[in-house]
């Protein structure tokens, strides 16, 4: 069967994939910009999947936004809220949940992650990273003189405990279809589900 823009996939290998993941969840986790959001985004709709962004569903259940969770409760309080929300989330599996840049380094959230999913670290540059979050005036850990060297620190703490993630996925400025099919291959590898696949561009991303 020949993939096109309504089917991505041989249904088959879509079928096989997603027997093997039973209930558990894909689970992105990376550094902000690094693409989980919209790379979740295509594999969730390649493979049929609901999805879910772990800052949005923090933001609807606070009713405040991220930086505004950061100012008045400060970074401790927000990492717990964020571990609650995702140990409630990873309970609806399966589906595709991309996660904030610290919340991997919380032990409890990760072991909650292995539990009940399977994580991909989509690891980038940090020039690619610094391209991409320049354009946003909404990450409350870079609001610094010196961006570049806050993220240049945040990758030097982050990347060993992200490297615990059961894949890693490199990530760069391509097509996001790309990107998602390289991590769908990887979760084939992983689960040890023959062929190749790729994801086509059917539908926009609505973000």
């Amino acid at each position: 069967m020949t993939p096109d823009a309504q089917t991505p996939f041989p249904e088959g290998s879509v079928a096989a994939l997603l027997e093997r993941l039973g209930t558990r969840s894909i689970v992105f986790v990376g550094l902000m910009g690094a693409g989980k959001t919209a790379i979740g985004r295509k594999v969730a709709q390649a493979l049929g999947l609901g999805f879910i962004d772990s800052d949005h569903e923090i933001e609807s259940v606070s009713r405040m936004s991220i930086p505004e969770l950061f100012e008045r409760y400060g970074e401790v309080e927000f990492r717990a809220l964020e571990q609650r929300v995702i140990g409630r989330v990873l309970e609806n599996g399966p589906q595709v949940l991309s996660t904030g840049g610290g919340a991997f380094m919380n032990a409890q959230t990760r072991a909650a992650i292995s539990g009940h999913g399977v994580s991909i670290w989509l690891k980038a540059e940090l020039d690619l990273l610094m391209e991409r979050v320049s354009k946003k005036q909404n990450r409350p850990l870079l609001q610094n003189a010196d961006p570049r060297a806050v993220l240049s620190k945040l990758m030097d703490e982050r990347y060993p405990v992200y490297g615990l993630a059961d894949l890693m996925v490199a990530t760069r400025d391509d097509r996001k279809e790309a990107i998602a099919s390289e991590v769908i291959e990887a979760l084939c590898s992983h689960f040890g589900v023959p062929g190749r696949i790729h994801v086509s561009e059917g539908s926009e991303d609505h973000e």
